[in-house]
């Protein structure tokens, strides 16, 4: 095992808590701080795709996230009129590697902050510095006080402080898109999986995620701008009011604009994740466009596979730069596939309806059967 004994976490999303859980499993001494005063999860829904199961069934979250939320068995493709371009048999697909699993993001975060027994964690924290040496990193946070740790793990997301503060400053790209995110406690009529709308230049999608809730996601080529809070729940309608009735039945069920997130859509490249005894994870260092849907589940891979190398490796060296060599083609590969999506997605209406009533399904196999193996 690397010889290390001493992490400090920062970051309370979905790779924190989970790689948390994972090394204080193998013994070592945990602590995470979350910039947040309370636990937080925005964004509404989340699919926890198989091989994103893969990685919580190593560490006995597996089945808690299947109780909480709703299994999915298919994935469509439709027109914005609700007609079906190409639809796909997910268990057909993953095989054994595990479920579909749609779920509200709060109730996920609940069953990994539960997983943190053990482990020492901080809200309302954030790291004001960070000092390497050969033998440790001496950590300043914004409450005044100070810490000594063999590894620090920037889990804190595209806006990572970590990363601003040890690694290059590379700022997020926009990706032309913007997301409009909610939960309805309804189940739309006819919703049976995992579905999307096409339109032009946008998109509608929607996702059961258990009890008869479904979550919501609109997403809009448009200039990146800030959206305030009053009337957003007008403008969303507005913007989709072309599409089927499944969309209209399930913007009919929201009733105030605070329950709809909306943000830009940002993606990140760097040419490195780790120097010296700090690594970044996560969406700090790969956050993709959500196209495939998959920035959750690549977390969780991250960690299955860091903890796997920091247990395995003789060195911390040898840990970090094994778990970046084995991590980076399999991003990079959600990248790219991931912007050609989103490039199909705006080409002209009919030619894209065709392309995806012809070669949707066919697509859309290509493009995770690279994820099927174990990470």
């Amino acid at each position: 095992m690397s010889k290390i004994e001493t992490v400090l976490i920062v970051g309370g999303g979905i790779a924190g808590p989970t790689l948390a859980r994972a090394l204080q499993r193998e013994g070592l001494t945990v602590e995470l701080i979350e910039r947040s005063a309370e636990w937080r999860a925005e964004g509404g829904g989340i699919a926890v795709q198989p091989n994103g199961m893969r990685a919580l069934r190593t560490l006995g979250l597996d089945g808690a996230v299947e109780r909480s939320g709703q299994r999915l068995r298919r994935w469509s493709f439709c027109d914005q009129a609700g007609e079906i371009l190409s639809e796909n048999d997910l268990e057909a697909l993953w095989g054994d590697v595990g479920p579909f699993i749609g779920i509200e993001r709060t109730r996920l975060q609940r069953i990994l902050v539960a997983g943190l027994e053990g482990v020492r964690c901080r809200l309302g924290t954030f790291v004001h510095s960070v000092s390497q040496h050969d033998d440790r990193v001496s950590v300043a946070f914004s409450d005044g006080s100070f810490g000594n740790y063999d590894l620090v793990v920037g889990a804190d997301g595209i806006t990572s402080a970590v990363r601003s503060l040890v690694f290059d400053a590379v700022a997020p790209s926009y990706t032309g898109a913007m997301a409009w995110r909610s939960v309805a406690p309804i189940r739309p009529r006819g919703l049976a999986g995992l579905q999307f709308l096409l339109g032009q230049d946008c998109f509608f999608g929607l996702c059961p995620v258990g009890e008869g809730r479904t979550y919501g996601f609109g997403n809009i080529t448009a200039p990146r701008t800030l959206e305030p809070m009053v009337g957003r729940l007008n403008r969303l309608r507005g913007c989709f009011a072309g599409f089927g009735g499944i969309v209209q039945e399930y913007l009919a069920a929201l009733e105030s604009d605070e329950q709809i997130h909306c943000a830009p859509v940002d993606w990140i490249a760097l040419d490195r994740w780790h120097a010296s005894r700090v690594v970044l994870v996560g969406d700090a260092a790969h956050a993709s466009s959500p196209m495939m849907g998959q920035g959750g589940c690549m977390a969780m891979e991250d960690v299955y596979v860091l903890a796997e190398t920091l247990c395995r490796s003789a060195t911390l060296a040898e840990a970090l730069t094994t778990y970046e060599l084995r991590r980076r083609p399999r991003v990079s590969w959600i990248h790219e596939e991931s912007q050609a999506i989103a490039h199909s997605f705006r080409l002209p209406t009919p030619v894209r309806n065709h392309a995806m009533r012809q070669f949707g399904s066919q697509m859309f196999q290509r493009r995770f059967a690279p994820l099927l193996a174990a990470p």
